[in-house]
């Protein structure tokens, strides 16, 4: 058992909401802060712990069985400094709701491989992604092939976000149709989420697709997590005001699940201000290098080499969990040291099954005036920009919607329900469930693209015009 030496405090009515960290230490006659832990309970009760070492200084590798998601919808991303897990909720059971998520963290703080275990618990537990990461695919590329859709451009997150404000408007409608009022996961949608890694570029101040992404981002936090869609933002920990306006995320934000790594001062005003942490409340500094001690050498004495090195990457603070201000870290997510190409044992993680759900159709969602200006093609070095004089290749069946199958696979006479399913599994692509046949059916019927059942009960394409 670790030799922690507990210091049980009585505090003033309501708590110690500021208090001196440094003086503390100073106090206990420890010269390294990072071994003191300071946590307020409830009333007028506060614990201090001083710790041989910081606790949260070896921290096991993580596992997929941490990620897969549990009955209550959550996820195990790291552990506390005394032990007890750092969970992370995707679902709420009890609601059917997705969660709206943000994880916030400067530089070298661990962002990325944070959001890496969020893509792997995702597929590990059958939850569809869509994927940006407009750090050019950097951030997370091993997330290649192992989610629905990945986009590495701004204009195509702009393209993806509007695919999954449109689902979420599919799902509303159907739901009410069937006279249902909430999500019920996998009956017959799956959950769903889309995450934007490095979200400052899109949102920040100046970004050329700024005030759509936040209000895209904003729908999908209002309205998709009751039909089962999410969204979670990675952002660098500036201030809330560069990502998209001062009340974009606000309101999202205080019922989502919010993740604090290595801060600036100016994020902390923020959140502090915008009710995210109690008025005043305080949170340990999360220093760039833990244990490092700050005291004068004489004349003749030598500093260790590796005592720089940076080595709080994962160190965080679960302000919207049950403890906000007690200080935790993720399990370690891949290789320790970079790798030459994609890392393997984040790989090993997400494992070589493939990820659940179906590619957004990207082209589907661009407006006629983006389809003139590209020539049919999407922008901002999309596949297929401009216009191609060369013959059209083949399409890609791996790369198609289920609704361009069913089209691809109707003849001009139709098919039975139970043919098409059969064209469908040998047409090569991804297995798709009845269910969700029959509900690109509905979609595609609605669109007027597919003709209203005869009495023969085939179904046919729509009678060109």
């Amino acid at each position: 058992m670790l030799d922690v030496r507990e210091y049980v405090l009585k505090t003033p009515p309501g708590g110690v909401k500021r208090y001196d960290h440094e003086a503390l230490c100073d106090l206990l006659k420890v010269e390294d802060y990072s071994r003191v832990i300071f946590e307020q309970g409830v009333g007028r009760e506060a614990i201090v712990r001083v710790y041989p070492s910081n606790p949260l200084m070896d921290v096991r590798a993580v596992d997929v069985d941490d990620l897969v998601m549990d009955a209550r919808g959550r996820i195990t991303l790291g552990t506390y400094f005394d032990g007890s897990p750092l969970r992370f909720r995707l679902f709420d059971p009890k609601t059917g709701n997705a969660q709206r998520g943000a994880v916030f963290g400067t530089t070298g703080a661990g962002k990325s491989r944070l959001v890496q275990a969020i893509l792997i618990a995702c597929k590990a537990s059958g939850i569809v992604v869509h994927l940006a990461d407009l750090k050019h695919g950097q951030s997370v590329p091993e997330a290649k092939g192992n989610v629905a859709t990945r986009v590495t451009t701004q204009y195509e997150t702009i393209l993806m976000l509007r695919g999954l404000v449109a689902e979420a408007e599919r799902r509303m409608t159907s739901y009410a149709e069937m006279g249902r009022s909430g999500f019920v996961i996998n009956s017959p949608d799956p959950l769903t989420y889309g995450i934007v890694d490095e979200a400052n570029r899109l949102l920040e101040k100046g970004a050329p697709f700024r005030d759509e992404a936040a209000l895209l981002i904003k729908e999908l936090g209002r309205t998709g997590r009751s039909v089962g869609v999410g969204i979670i933002i990675a952002a660098q920990a500036g201030h809330l005001d560069e990502l998209g306006g001062s009340d974009t995320l606000r309101g999202m934000l205080k019922e989502g699940e919010v993740i604090l790594l290595r801060w600036s001062s100016a994020m902390m005003q923020q959140l502090v201000s915008d009710g995210l942490l109690p008025r005043g409340e305080s949170l340990q500094p999360i220093p760039k290098v833990v244990g490092q001690v700050r005291r004068i050498r004489r004349y003749n004495e030598q500093r260790a080499d590796d005592e720089d090195d940076v080595n709080s990457q994962g160190m965080l603070y679960h302000l919207t969990g049950i403890r906000p201000t007690s200080m935790a870290r993720t399990y370690v997510v891949g290789s320790i040291e970079p790798c030459t190409g994609y890392d393997p044992v984040i790989l090993d993680l997400y494992g070589p099954h493939a990820p659940p759900g179906e590619t957004i159709d990207l082209e589907e969602h661009m407006t006629a005036k983006e389809r003139q200006t590209a020539g049919g093609g999407p922008q901002e070095g999309m596949a297929g920009a401009g216009p191609d004089p060369e013959p059209e290749p083949e399409p890609d069946i791996s790369r198609m919607s289920t609704a361009q199958r069913i089209l691809a696979a109707l003849p001009a006479d139709g098919l039975a329900e139970v043919d098409l399913m059969a064209v469908l599994e040998a047409d090569g692509g991804r297995r798709i469930a009845r269910a969700s046949v029959r509900t690109n059916i509905s979609t595609l019927r609605a669109k007027g693209l597919i003709a209203r059942p005869d009495e023969t009960k085939l179904i046919v394409p729509a009678p060109a015009d």
